[in-house]
């Protein structure tokens, strides 16, 4: 895989937004690039200009561990953008240059009975199975709840986080916080992008996405990325009103390629109250015409994780 542009874009990103002043470098009337100069970088990184040029220019391969550690301490990375950087370099390191591999297209994954079984059975809790290219593959009745406008409004199957945040207007109202549920959302799928650089499913979102989106265009050319493990989402949610849950990023062990999403809120408090009033919504509404994960027809999905 010939992924040096990539490799370049994403470390000039990460230079250009360190501080000087907080590495111990004067910024200087002369600056002239934001972030720091690369001298700098390669000083903090323990490596010389020469060699850390090489590295801008997108020749990662053969770089050491140890290395591709100092570049990231030196360009204060967290540990998402750190496993990015070391995924760079392996698949630099790892392929032919000059062709791309066929890929068999990954296996379709469907919640099996005892997964679904397991789904339902969370009562007081939001729970959703997703991939890396965020999208939505099973679901509790709560979770159904909570993301009803999102699976009425899809076009698609599965139903993806991606086109909902920026194809669809309501998606503006539903998080208080959208820039930076945008944000995060696009650094998903550029950390899928590192893990499945060959995956056709996971370019044509992004085609799609960059064509139909100026704002997705723009966020996709930061090259951030992010891992989902944990936190708290705000939402406003048109039949409960305004909720604030806490999320975490739950592993499948043996089902490779997606991730257990569970949202819950403190006991006792207002945001406990109004996802139990979510759950009488989901099981008292007439005629409800929420999807079922049962009922949607199989698609292909790529690997990766995170809703």
């Amino acid at each position: 895989m010939d992924n040096r542009s990539e490799v370049r874009d994403f470390l000039m990103s990460r230079r250009a937004r360190v501080e000087p002043e907080d590495v111990g470098f004067a910024r200087g009337a002369d600056r002239r690039v934001p972030g720091l100069r690369r001298g700098e970088a390669a000083a903090l990184a323990g490596v010389s200009v020469e060699y850390y040029a090489r590295l801008e220019r997108g020749q990662i391969s053969g770089a050491s561990e140890a290395v591709l550690d100092g570049v990231a301490r030196a360009l204060q990375m967290d540990e998402a953008e750190r496993e990015y950087l070391h995924r760079l370099a392996h698949q630099a390191g790892g392929s032919t240059t000059g062709t791309r591999r066929a890929v068999k297209p990954a296996p379709v994954w469907r919640p099996s009975l005892s997964i679904q079984w397991f789904l339902d059975s969370m009562q007081s809790a939001v729970a959703m199975v997703g991939n890396g290219r965020t999208d939505l593959l099973a679901w509790n009745p709560l979770g159904g709840a909570l993301m009803h406008e999102m699976l009425v409004t899809a076009t698609t199957t599965p139903p993806n986080f991606a086109r909902f945040i920026f194809l669809e207007p309501v998606a503006r109202r539903f998080y208080p916080d959208g820039e930076a549920i945008a944000g995060i959302n696009v650094a998903q799928l550029r950390t899928e992008a590192g893990r499945d650089p060959h995956s056709k499913p996971l370019h044509d979102l992004v085609g799609e996405l960059s064509t139909r989106s100026d704002h997705f265009r723009t966020l996709w050319g930061r090259h951030d990325v992010w891992e989902h493990q944990s936190g708290v989402k705000r939402f406003h949610h048109h039949v409960v009103g305004d909720l604030t849950l806490h999320f975490n990023g739950l592993d499948l062990v043996g089902e490779s390629g997606v991730q257990l999403t569970v949202l819950t809120a403190e006991p006792g408090s207002h945001d406990h109250d109004a996802l139990q009033l979510l759950g009488n919504w989901a099981s008292s509404a007439p005629g409800d015409e929420r999807p079922h994960p049962a009922d949607a027809e199989p698609t292909q999905r790529t690997s990766g994780e995170t809703v």
